[in-house]
């Protein structure tokens, strides 16, 4: 192949306006690697960089109807305040390989345009960050409260979570896959998750039985939500015994 350091430099500054890594990979480099494995392979990037691997396998996909997904981890590494990356508004590397997914992934459509199927391409990528876990201290070890931590256990699930966290928590606990598609539905008022279909369904604001009976009729694998979503103990009985009624087959749970 002839390859030469200066190509993937130039990929990245035509794409982003930049001269921002130091001779970074040519994603047709990547594209030749990841064309000897099976075309609905999954190809891991454990040090993204300007997200060159993202990159060459959605190209690849693009040329030869490939499924191929691509997982990309890059640590938040900071970026030097007298470079142009930062100076171009890219704080940490990790901003820098996002923003090159998804101008990649533009161009490959328009270069394609005209291509059978090419609007079947897919270009989407969830961002998703290690943090710990939503839940307090109480929900893994409830023998260790004291009665000076009750003011502070009005819910086991910490303060500045939101429902989004909550749903991917859950997802890692069923042993979900995170890329599954996702699609938030308004019922009765309420915000309602459903994950590859009836997979999963999820609500975590406040809990009433129009949304249970509504949700029952999608007969869902699998249904959750928070203590904090009901405002009476027996109700958490109640949901389940409506479900048992309704969708006998649902797993329900509370968090």
């Amino acid at each position: 192949l002839d390859i030469i350091n200066t190509e993937g430099t130039n990929e990245v500054k035509s794409l982003l306006g930049g001269n921002y890594f130091s001779n970074p990979k040519p994603s047709r480099l990547i594209q030749f690697i990841a064309n000897l494995v099976r075309d609905n392979s999954i190809v891991l990037d454990f040090f993204s960089g300007s997200a060159t691997t993202a990159h060459a396998v959605m190209q690849l996909n693009a040329e030869d109807g490939g499924s191929r997904r691509c997982i990309s981890i890059q640590l938040p590494e900071a970026t030097d305040e007298q470079s142009e990356a930062y100076k171009a508004g890219y704080a940490n590397i990790a901003e820098i390989s996002k923003e090159r997914i998804r101008r990649a992934g533009k161009k490959i459509l328009d270069d394609n345009a005209g291509k059978e199927s090419i609007e079947n391409l897919d270009i989407g990528f969830r961002i998703l960050k290690i943090d710990s876990t939503n839940m307090k201290d109480v929900y893994y070890t409830p023998d260790a409260l004291k009665q000076a931590d009750m003011l502070d256990l009005a819910s086991n699930i910490k303060e500045d979570r939101t429902s989004e966290d909550l749903l991917f928590q859950v997802m890692l606990d069923w042993g979900l896959e995170l890329s599954l598609p996702i699609e938030r539905k308004t019922i009765a008022g309420k915000e309602v998750f459903y994950v590859a279909g009836n997979s999963l369904v999820a609500c975590f604001d406040d809990l009433t039985f129009d949304v249970v009976d509504e949700v029952a009729k999608d007969h869902p694998l699998r249904f959750v939500s928070a203590e904090k979503a009901i405002h009476l103990d027996h109700d958490k009985t109640n949901i389940k015994e409506r479900f048992k009624q309704l969708s006998p087959d649902t797993e329900v749970k509370f968090l």
